[in-house]
């Protein structure tokens, strides 16, 4: 491990040119230098402590950087939040979740609403858990389908409309977040799906990003599912600005529309969150490669399909099946078994990537 490297060439000069109240001295740095390297070498010995000894070090050389006080409470707000919602996610790592969104707004008698409701009870019954930001309207509808066992609430503070629902209300699993960052990270990585229900900017803001997210590839793959009370039409109106505006003017492309699905049917919505693990299980880079984990390996006829289908996708060599990890996987033995599909993606065409989960998962069984 590097040492903190907490001082640098530039700290002297720095303390000569600056004469601001409460900073550092460079003995006050050096006395932290020495401390800091200390303690980075006991977390030598301990498991992970090398990430956690980069963590401390990069804390210290905010010091060195003389980072304005409001930055530094907001850098502390954040990493207080972000280590909290860990942990209270940690237990249930291994069990997958969906995040709804939608109106805080939306009334108790409105068809979305009720919609709602019921997609949350029957992923409950699938064994799937339910996070939502925790508030009124589609939040509340939601974890009233799931029930609070299942459920994960992430409140946002704001001075207006966003009041914890009855269902979420004292329960352990609630967290509360002081920015939209933080809170947005947690979403996304702790889902395995996400479904939209109509609603405002928020919505918007959280439907488009998690596209994005995907898009870059900065998630993994997830199924992304915008649903309609039965006969509204609220996400066809969406999709004729993404297909009128963003499409037509090549803004995406026809492969990005693979990303989502919309429907008006809560038993079709269910149904793509579940079909998109029937076969498909999670991936890992490593390299040059992308690491399907599939429930069934392709067969040779399948492989070939795979190569002549989605060639363009891969930079180099062919598509490959193996039966269980690559040597790369050793620390995760709970997959170890699990057939594999390996190949050297572009990192670009993501939409197409979905398209080969897709296939893989119609692939009969």
């Amino acid at each position: 491990m590097k040492e903190t490297d907490i001082i640098d060439n530039n700290l002297e000069q720095s303390q000569e040119s600056t004469q601001a109240p409460n900073v550092c001295s460079l003995d006050q740095l050096t006395e932290i230098h020495e401390a800091g390297n200390a303690l980075v070498s006991v977390l030598r010995n301990v498991a992970d402590g090398d990430l956690v000894g980069e963590i401390v070090a990069n804390a210290l050389k905010l010091l060195r950087d003389q980072t304005n006080r409001g930055d530094l409470k907001l850098i502390d707000k954040a990493f207080k939040e972000l280590r909290y919602g860990l942990k209270i996610f940690a237990p249930y790592r291994d069990v997958r979740k969906v995040s709804i969104f939608g109106s805080a707004r939306t009334p108790e008698t409105a068809p979305d609403y009720q919609s709602a409701v019921e997609f949350g009870r029957k992923m409950a019954d699938a064994g799937w858990m339910v996070i939502t930001g925790a508030g009124g309207g589609i939040m509340a509808a939601g974890h009233g389908g799931a029930g609070p066992d299942p459920s994960f609430g992430l409140a946002i503070r704001l001075p207006f409309e966003q009041k914890t629902n009855e269902f979420i209300e004292g329960n352990p699993k609630l967290i509360t977040f002081k920015y939209f960052f933080t809170r947005k990270l947690m979403f996304v990585r702790s889902s395995h799906a996400i479904v939209c229900y109509p609603g405002g900017f928020g919505t918007m803001d959280e439907g488009f990003e998690v596209l994005t997210l995907v898009q870059t590839g900065k998630s993994v793959p997830i199924p992304i599912v915008f649903v309609d009370a039965p006969g509204h039409d609220f996400w066809q109106g969406w999709q004729h600005y993404v297909t009128n505006h963003l499409l037509a003017r090549k803004l995406i492309s026809p492969a990005d529309l693979s990303l989502y699905k919309i429907t008006d049917d809560v038993d079709t919505a269910v149904a793509e969150v579940r079909h998109f693990y029937s076969n498909y299980h999670s991936l890992r880079y490593h390299r040059d490669d992308v690491i399907f984990r599939l429930h069934r390996k392709p067969t040779a006829a399948q492989l070939a399909e795979i190569n002549e289908k989605f060639g363009e996708i891969k930079v180099k060599g062919e598509f490959r099946a193996t039966d269980s990890a690559l040597p790369v996987e050793v620390d995760e033995p709970a997959l170890e078994a699990m057939p594999r599909l390996v190949f050297a993606f572009n990192r670009r065409d993501h939409g197409r990537l979905r398209q080969l989960i897709d296939f893989l998962n119609d692939l009969p069984a």
